[in-house]
């Protein structure tokens, strides 16, 4: 059910897409670091609904529907808004492109592969993706304005965030490359399927 606490913190994820736009566009140091916080705090609940809906058997239909679209609306409105308020250098530029291409080519994949009742399970190296990009998003929200609100200066947290947004999107291509292998290998097994149907059953003993 939409009440049920798994599917409560992943609607709060869309939910704080709003407030995360109006902090950052503010462009102001305390609102920079509010932005980190309600981006963190939201990326935090990525992590306990799946956690709390497998512990008390909660999962859903309308969680496995939702819980990817909220993702994709979180990190997607991060994206545009460091790139729309200049706060990317050209080359971090890049990897938030190919971060925001890799979601495309996936949502496409999962679309496609849901179509043939097949699932596309999440792997080990995309969970350490999605907790470097989130944390190098949080990071880059924040900026340099926001590590001198908390008397950080001396950290560079706008360079620290760009090295850590172009480790998400290395990753980013590794587990991209994974996804698009395995829809190969469903694709082409349905094409076979469908042009040879009795290969199948002649190939038995």
């Amino acid at each position: 059910m939409p009440t049920d606490l798994p599917n409560l913190l992943t609607l709060s994820r869309i939910a704080a897409v709003p407030l995360l736009v109006l902090l950052a566009v503010l462009r102001l140091p305390w609102a920079d670091l509010g932005a980190c916080a309600v981006f963190s705090a939201a990326a935090i609940t990525d992590y306990f609904d799946g956690k709390i809906a497998r512990e008390r058997q909660l999962i859903s239909a309308f969680g496995r529907m939702l819980d990817p679209i909220a993702d994709k609306l979180l990190v997607g409105a991060a994206l545009m808004l460091l790139a729309g308020l200049s706060r990317l250098s050209m080359l971090g530029l890049l990897a938030a492109i190919v971060i925001l291409l890799r979601e495309i080519l996936v949502s496409g994949l999962r679309e496609y592969l849901a179509g043939l009742a097949v699932g596309l399970p999440v792997t080990r190296l995309a969970k350490w993706k999605t907790g470097v990009q989130m944390t190098a998003l949080g990071i880059l929200l924040a900026g340099d304005s926001g590590a001198a609100v908390l008397h950080l200066s001396f950290l560079p947290l706008g360079a620290i965030g760009e090295v850590m947004l172009w480790l998400a999107a290395a990753l980013t291509l590794l587990t991209g490359w994974d996804y698009v292998m395995a829809g190969l290998r469903h694709a082409e097994a349905q094409d076979t399927a469908r042009n040879h149907p009795g290969q199948k059953e002649l190939s038995r003993p």
